[in-house]
Parts: structure tokens; C-alpha cells; sequence
């Protein structure tokens, strides 16, 4: 299998003919884009640097523009790359045709070919190398059987589910036996229980097979759930990597301490850092709360001053207890948990309040328009700069 390189890669789509000189029409709505426009066209990809283990489960995230797709399509060689380096093991592969990179990719919509049976589908890579037919044979069989989908080897795509023919997608990229399978969100056109599905299906596989997997999603549940590391893009740059218990428990800036995490993390933009008796507090509203001693040794190694900061406290951290009042606008009961819309400093903030050791007039107590009080402890406050969005603690 293969280890991969990504060595400050750009991708950079050169302005048509007059583009740059062309002036906006009357009454033409003005385009917005984050992304950086120089005089040799707009950057989708800025300075990409990371390099990929063999073997190693790589998920790219962020939402739609963000570059993950380009990114992905670069590696693949259906886009060139503009500035920067590839390498797949060792071999430089920049001006290598995507069919000599021993690559495989498996596409949203899934391009399969609608006039073949499924057997077809997954051997026509293999029957274009030219591979003795009792090889094909072996690894097709053995692909469907992996993926359950035997029963419908001498089906055509029509008569398949998306969830089948998505197997089926993938069961035509592991045939190959590639140094490295790339997903560019296979998973999006499936519904929700599919998705649940599918996505412990490709976990398995991962089991079974060895390659060398880069996944693209804009969905930050997939990332947290497949990625032995995820690689999270905001308007072409790299924003955080790291594990999905890194940036979910020490996100590097705003953006990711927003992205990751559902419900979104609660941000607090008039809160204080200030010390008490020697130590770092928090001051929100009435309340201060003393952070960790994790905390305070990073925020002392950084010698950070008492300042304004932006306090983020995730919803499931939030704790219904005397502190600060907040009148409840929206209660939604789900299950195990209820998710609380409360008005509180004239901003809305979002509590998950487990229902496992509440008794239903507790729970009913929770309705519309009723008054909570809520705090949280100093361990799970997450800081961040004004100015920057940096996390203080990074």
C-alpha cells in the first residue's frame, strides 16, 4: 500500500479570456466568495501541507466551496495541480495520468454504468488491464461478498437501492486492489438510516482491507465517525488536523469550535478572563467560574493576560443550576435528552439536559416559557481571542 505527501499544493483556476476585466451588469446581483482572487485567478486551494500514513483513515471536512473536493480530485489527477508537490510512497506524481497512480475513487452519484449488471460494473476496471477471467471472477465474488451484495451480482444499477448501488461503487473500487481509495461523499444522496448504515459498513471494510483511504464529507458526523484524523477547510485553507477527540476537545479557532459538534457550541462574546487568588476564572453575567488545572497550565505557558475573550461552552456541558437565568423559547424532547432554546443575556443558548435521572414532572417542567438558571464547570470552557478567533490555550 502507500503512504501519501501533500507538499504546500495550491490550486489556482485561471480567470477566461476577459473575466478579470469584466464589470459587473446593471442590477446583476455582486458575487460573494472567501476565496482569495490574485492576478492569476481565484486560489480554491491554498498551501496544502499534510502528509497521510499507509493504511491511514484521512477524512476531509468543511462546508461547500471549501476546497475538500478539489483537493481530493488533485490527488486522483483529474484536476492539475497548480503549485506544490504529490507524492504516492515515494514517486513524485504531478504530471503521472490518473490511470498510473494505482488510485481508485468512488463518486456521489455513483457513475455506474447503467447498461451493465452489477458483475459487469465491477469487473470492467479489471477486465480493461486485461486480467485472466478466473481472476476476475475470484476478486469480483470475493468483493460482493465483503460488501452483501452477491444476490445481486446479475442485476442491472435500475433495479438496485442507493444504498446497493453505492455497495456496488465501492465493491468496483476495492477489485482493484488500490494503494488508495478516495470518497468524494458517497454517503450524501443516501437517507438518514442509509447513511447510519453505510457508514458502518465502510468501517468494516476499512477492517478488511488494506488501503490507504482519503474521504471527503461536509458532514462533521461522518468525520467524527470514520477519521482516524480529520482535516477541517474553511475558504481553501487547512483551519485544524487532528483526531476527532482533538478538535472536538481542543478545537484550534472559533470556526472549527463551531463547525464540530452537534448541537453547535454555545458562544458567549461578552465574558472575562481574569485571575482570582493567583488562578485563571472565567466571568459571564453574575458567575465566575475557575477553570481546570489543565487549563491553567496551558493558558500559563502561553502567559496569557486577563482580557475579552469569547467563552464557547458546548450544549451537553451546560448544567441546570443556580447561575445564570434564561427563559426557555423552544423545548424539544428527544428521548434521552431534551434541547433547550433559551433566551439568556439577549442571546440565544442551547442546553442538552439528559432526562436519565429526572422524574416526567421534572421533565415537563422544562416547557415553554418556563425560567431555568444554568452554569458549567471550568474544565469544559473553551477560550478564544476577540481579534483573532485563535484559542488561547493553542
Amino acid at each position: 500500500m502507500a503512504s501519501l505527501t501533500l507538499k504546500n499544493v495550491k490550486k489556482i483556476y485561471p480567470f477566461n479570456g476577459d473575466d478579470a476585466k469584466k464589470k459587473k451588469k446593471k442590477g446583476e446581483p455582486e458575487k460573494k466568495t472567501n476565496l482569495q482572487i490574485t492576478d492569476k485567478g481565484v486560489v480554491a486551494v491554498q498551501e496544502f501541507n499534510l502528509e497521510i500514513a499507509d493504511k491511514e483513515f484521512i477524512v476531509l471536512v468543511g462546508p461547500s466551496g471549501c476546497g475538500k473536493s478539489t483537493t481530493l480530485r488533485m490527488i486522483a489527477g483529474l484536476e492539475e495541480i497548480s503549485e506544490g508537490e504529490l507524492y504516492i510512497g515515494d514517486r513524485l506524481v504531478n504530471d503521472v495520468a490518473p490511470k498510473d497512480r494505482d488510485i481508485a475513487m468512488v463518486f456521489q452519484n455513483y457513475a455506474l454504468y447503467p447498461h451493465m449488471t452489477v458483475y459487469e460494473n465491477m469487473a470492467f476496471a479489471l477486465k480493461l488491464r486485461h486480467a485472466p477471467k478466473d481472476e476476475i471472477d475470484k476478486k469480483v465474488k470475493e468483493a460482493a461478498e465483503i460488501l452483501d451484495i452477491t444476490q445481486y451480482l446479475g442485476r442491472k444499477p435500475k433495479a438496485l437501492s442507493g444504498g446497493q448501488r453505492q455497495r456496488v461503487a465501492i465493491g468496483r473500487a476495492i477489485v482493484r486492489a488500490p494503494q488508495v481509495m478516495l470518497m468524494d461523499e458517497p454517503l450524501s444522496n443516501l437517507d438518514a438510516k442509509l447513511r447510519n448504515q453505510m457508514r458502518a459498513e465502510i468501517i468494516k471494510l476499512r477492517e478488511r482491507i488494506n488501503t490507504t483511504f482519503i474521504y471527503v464529507t461536509h458532514d462533521q458526523t461522518e468525520a467524527m465517525t470514520l477519521g482516524d484524523r480529520i482535516v477541517i477547510m474553511k475558504d481553501g485553507f487547512i483551519q485544524q488536523i487532528g483526531t476527532p477527540q482533538e478538535v472536538f476537545n481542543h478545537p484550534y479557532n472559533l470556526f472549527v469550535a463551531t463547525f464540530i459538534g452537534t448541537p453547535q457550541m454555545n458562544m458567549f462574546d461578552n465574558a472575562k478572563l481574569i485571575k482570582v487568588d493567583g488562578k485563571y476564572a472565567v466571568q459571564l453575567d453574575k458567575i465566575t467560574v475557575t477553570l481546570s488545572d489543565e487549563k491553567q497550565a496551558a493558558l500559563a505557558k502561553n502567559n496569557v493576560a486577563e482580557q475579552d475573550v469569547v467563552l464557547g461552552v458546548r450544549p451537553e456541558h451546560i448544567e441546570l443550576a443556580p447561575g445564570i437565568e434564561g427563559k426557555v423559547d423552544v423545548s424539544e424532547m428527544m428521548g434521552s435528552s431534551v434541547h433547550l432554546h433559551v433566551t439568556s443575556m439577549g442571546r440565544d443558548v442551547v442546553l442538552v439536559v439528559s432526562t436519565m435521572n429526572m422524574t416526567g414532572a421534572e421533565v415537563a417542567a422544562l416547557s415553554n416559557g418556563s425560567t431555568v438558571n444554568f452554569t458549567f464547570p471550568g474544565h469544559v470552557c473553551h477560550l478564544f481571542n476577540k481579534e483573532t478567533g485563535i484559542n488561547l490555550e493553542a
